[in-house]
């Protein structure tokens, strides 16, 4: 289960997701609308979460008592995982221990960088020590396992910052054991996006982007996705969930769900969201049915873009892509020069030509 929280303090100039910085005086409302909305979903027959992810927006810019009021009306499994993703400059030691006591099994950072020329280029407004303060806390309030995000891209950013970012990260005494690193996109609603200047450089991207695989891959961190790399069993359940195509029920605003083929979504607006479910009305802003081929064609590349791969029938031929691709007992996989490029393999599976959809 996902649950959106649209709040922030501050819009990064990169950031074009469903979150707003002058809609906190709605948290109250927002909150108790949330509750209403899975209160009506166990009416329904909400099944027992195996993971519940409480994504953003600012998920800790709620305060702590009511994002946990909002876990604990959720029935979860005994082992099932919970994350908060949240922003460093809210990792106080007092809030990590009430998520833990509270239920909480996972964090999740938004570091980006620990550089100062990246973090101002990128309009993030924690200070470059914060990986350290972070570590430290999040060990303290007890969590076994947590991740810190990464951003490689800015026009600000040179190797070298790439370099210093994951010296200052691996080398803490409680070094993260999940590392999500994402290439910058000029998303054209954003600062970032307005500003030619300031889009990123593909080449210099991807130089970024390899050295961060290798050198997560000296120490140990297993390659899991295109943009994720954990220590040996601290992957993140939720996220697997996604990219083995399950099923997942979403709430709040702009949150998405998917369930058997049937694919929905939330309005995007909170404040269109607590109005409608206060009338006790849908908050549904859309909905699409996946046929079989569709279903088959997204299940194969969310796959590919995976440590597991595809097996070898999901091709026709491989002549195109087999400077791309590793084959072992009949299973494709990505090289890792090949990650960036994944949509030139994903375009050639037998798969995307019955279902229409190439990217």
């Amino acid at each position: 289960m996902y649950v959106h929280v649209p709040f922030c303090a501050h819009r990064c100039d990169y950031c074009a997701f469903a979150t707003y910085v002058d809609r906190d005086h709605l948290m109250d409302e927002y909150v108790d609308a949330v509750l209403q909305e899975i209160a009506r979903s166990k009416d329904e027959g909400l099944p027992v979460a195996t993971s519940v992810f409480f994504g953003g927006g600012t998920p800790s810019r709620v305060p702590a008592e009511q994002l946990l009021a909002i876990l604990a009306s959720i029935e979860r499994s005994d082992d099932a995982e919970v994350t908060v993703e949240c922003n460093p400059e809210d990792a106080s030691l007092e809030r990590l221990r009430r998520y833990f006591d509270g239920g909480v099994t996972r964090m999740s950072f938004g570091v980006q960088s620990t550089q100062p020329a990246v973090l101002a280029d990128l309009g993030r407004r924690h200070g470059t020590m914060a990986h350290k303060e972070v570590s430290e806390a999040v060990h303290q309030a007890g969590f076994r396992t947590w991740n810190m995000d990464l951003i490689v891209g800015s026009r600000a950013e040179g190797l070298d910052d790439v370099r210093h970012t994951l010296n200052d990260l691996l080398t803490l005494e409680h070094a993260p054991p999940h590392i999500s690193c994402y290439a910058l996109t000029a998303e054209p609603s954003t600062p970032l996006g307005r500003d030619p200047g300031r889009h990123p450089d593909e080449d210099a991207t991807a130089d970024a982007y390899d050295l961060v695989g290798e050198v997560l891959h000296a120490h140990g961190y297993e390659w899991e996705e295109i943009s994720n790399w954990a220590l040996p069993g601290h992957e993140c359940r939720h996220n697997h969930v996604y990219w083995d195509r399950g099923d997942y029920v979403g709430f709040g605003s702009a949150a998405h769900s998917h369930q058997h083929g049937r694919r929905y979504w939330n309005l995007r607006t909170p404040d269109r969201y607590i109005e409608l479910i206060r009338k006790g009305e849908s908050p549904l802003g859309g909905e699409e049915f996946l046929d079989e081929s569709t279903q088959r064609f997204e299940e194969e590349s969310l796959a590919l873009r995976t440590s597991r791969g595809v097996t070898l029938e999901a091709f026709d031929s491989l002549e195109e892509i087999r400077h791309l691709v590793n084959v072992r007992e009949g299973q494709v996989t990505l090289k890792p020069k090949a990650r960036l490029v994944a949509n030139q393999v994903i375009v050639r599976l037998r798969s995307s030509e019955s279902s229409g959809n190439l990217l």
